[in-house]
């Protein structure tokens, strides 16, 4: 999962793509944490906290960059991350 977000972010343009790609990154590291977790002897509760957080952190996330998305939109008419050059400072 790890590798095929790597690859929506370093190939696609499209900005609802690469948040995608940006979930699935954030879903992988959830993985780890709870395989590694459950796997420790005993077993620990922090990874499990750690991803409970992580998924709260990943929706707020997931809520600003589609409402950036969408106000860069109403702004180009576009959502290529290349022909948003009305954003720059």
């Amino acid at each position: 999962m790890l590798g095929i977000g790597i690859y929506g972010l370093v190939s696609k343009r499209n900005a609802i793509r690469l948040l995608f790609s940006i979930e699935l990154i954030v879903n992988a590291a959830n993985i780890n944490f709870v395989a590694f977790a459950r796997y420790s002897n005993p077993p620990i509760l922090s990874g499990w906290n750690i991803v409970f957080y992580s998924i709260a952190a990943a929706a707020m996330e997931a809520t600003v960059g589609l409402a950036l998305i969408l106000v860069a939109f109403r702004l180009n008419g576009t959502i290529d991350v290349r022909k948003l050059n009305r954003l720059k400072g």
